[in-house]
């Protein structure tokens, strides 16, 4: 397996929300003491951090998959549950951070730069946070959202000052091993460079690093020969340094076609040079040609023929040998020359700005879409409704009609009217696996409504059947009063009904 890996893909998933708690507070001669159920914890985050340290993605190749802590539920007694903790993924300085299309959502340049691969899912809110003057013993708590769930791209770019390109075997191994303390493995045959080699130069009082990028042939601009993944290495460097062999013994091959060749790969290759304000293309950065291996007479007399070409293309062309480190020194005080420049011309670093995007006043937050397939059904996409059903525990009716009162409030029932819905018709909100599918009811109730009062309401917590003494004493001496007048009426109706003695009677009435 390959010590070396610049490219892998991440499946990054932030921690879930912990639920809220749905909790009545009691305690001895306060036996409703009100909801006291605390909010859940909100998962952590799972954030790519620059480390210094780091040079290689080795490690998300073998482990791609990668999680961050969830939040923890709430409990009763207004007892919080714990945030899921952060996952910080270490990664080298010069990462990419693509999505699969290739869209490029972020470059990690400098150390400590950080970028949010997927958020945590938020809490949950429980019965306490959701009482109000008018719902004050919520039966329910919203449930915690799952964690955002991404799948990243993830590309290595070498951040150097100079790249040395060329051939295979043009010896820019053993260029990078004699100017600097690089050790990379160095053979003679094709491709013995498969990864990116760095090197740290002393010229004087400048210091700068050399990239020795791996060879390059015909197409690799097309992805010939991991031509692209090579290429990709070179795109932060300011200065690019020919290295041309001069004691090839393949036919067909001389410093100034293996130039042109180069030359062409460089001019075709596109890459990724619009991300960060754009950066200049690589046939137009500052060049150097070295013509190496000039210890072999042969390869000496060749460059001594070659150069009048080169420095009639305007090109600055030098003469070395790794082997015997003749015009080495010369080199480096050159390249410094060349760096000390493009850091000059470089503009000055700025902080990223925070770019903020306020929604317009009469923007929606949602969309009501019909659709058509086998059958008709409307369908309600957005953050706020898909958020508030994630959150929503349909096994709670009292949940569902809160669920019913917020969309109402967001206007989605008014926008399934203008869409032409109508009562019973099929509406799904979300998409995906994750889309809920419900029967549309303009006026939605339930059971609980009927029973106990308005929606998230206890008769029993009400002001108006909770008299105090005095108001008892007082209805207890009226109730009193009313029975006794009540006694009274019904004497005075009987004694008026009560026959007169005497009164009536016939002519044997005393017989």
């Amino acid at each position: 397996m390959a010590s070396f890996v610049d490219r892998v893909v991440v499946h990054a998933r932030g921690g879930d929300g912990g639920h809220g708690c749905a909790s009545v507070h009691r305690e001895k001669f306060k036996p409703l003491g009100g909801p006291d159920g605390a909010n859940g914890g909100s998962g952590g985050d799972v954030v790519l951090v620059v480390d210094p340290q780091v040079t290689t993605l080795l490690d998300y190749h073998h482990l791609p998959h990668r999680r961050a802590k969830n939040g923890t539920p709430g409990m009763g007694d207004m007892r919080t549950g714990r945030h899921g903790d952060m996952l910080e993924l270490p990664v080298p300085d010069g990462t990419v951070v693509k999505t699969r299309d290739g869209e490029v959502l972020a470059d990690l340049v400098g150390v400590g730069t950080r970028f949010v691969a997927a958020e945590g899912g938020r809490g949950g809110l429980g019965n306490a946070a959701l009482a109000s003057p008018k719902r004050k013993a919520p039966g329910f708590a919203l449930l915690g959202e799952p964690g955002q769930e991404r799948e990243l791209v993830l590309e290595l770019k070498t951040v150097a000052d100079v790249a040395l390109v060329g051939y295979p075997s043009a010896g820019k191994s053993s260029l990078i091993a004699a100017i600097s303390a690089a050790r990379p493995k160095i053979a003679d045959y094709p491709f013995t460079t498969l990864v990116p080699n760095l090197g740290v130069v002393q010229a004087g009082d400048q210091r700068f690093t050399v990239a020795d990028v791996p060879g390059l042939i015909p197409g690799a601009s097309e992805g010939k020969g991991l031509g692209l993944e090579f290429l990709r290495h070179i795109e932060r460097c300011a200065v690019i340094v020919h290295v041309l062999d001069c004691a090839t013994l393949e036919p067909g091959r001389d410093p100034i076609s293996d130039l042109d060749v180069i030359e062409a790969e460089l001019g075709a290759y596109a890459g990724d040079l619009g991300i960060d304000g754009g950066r200049v293309p690589l046939a137009d950065r500052p060049r150097l040609v070295v013509l190496n291996k000039i210890d072999v007479p042969e390869a000496r007399d060749l460059a001594e023929l070659v150069r009048p070409d080169l420095q009639e293309r305007g090109l600055r062309v030098l003469e070395i040998s790794t082997a015997s480190h003749e015009g080495l020194r010369p080199l480096t005080f050159a390249l410094a020359e060349l760096v000390l420049q493009a850091r000059a011309e470089a503009p000055a670093p700025e902080p990223t700005p925070t770019v903020l995007r306020p929604r317009a006043v009469n923007e929606k937050s949602f969309t009501v879409t019909r659709r058509e397939s086998d059958h008709v059904y409307y369908l309600v996409r957005g953050d706020k409704p898909e958020r508030w059903v994630r959150q929503t525990d349909f096994a709670n009716d009292e949940a569902v009609g809160y669920l019913a009162d917020r969309l109402a409030k967001a206007g989605v029932e008014d926008e399934l009217f203008r869409a032409g819905a109508q009562a019973g018709d099929e509406v799904v909100i979300g998409d995906g696996p994750n889309g809920v599918v419900f029967d549309w009811e303009p006026t939605m109730a339930v059971g609980a409504e009927l029973l106990a009062g308005p929606r998230g309401s206890d008769l029993r917590l009400e002001d108006r059947h909770r008299p105090t003494r005095a108001a008892k004493r007082e209805a207890f001496h009226e109730k009193m009063d009313a029975k006794a007048v009540a006694r009274d009426e019904l004497w005075a109706e009987g004694e008026d009904s009560a026959p007169v003695r005497g009164e009536d009677e016939g002519p044997e009435a005393g017989r």
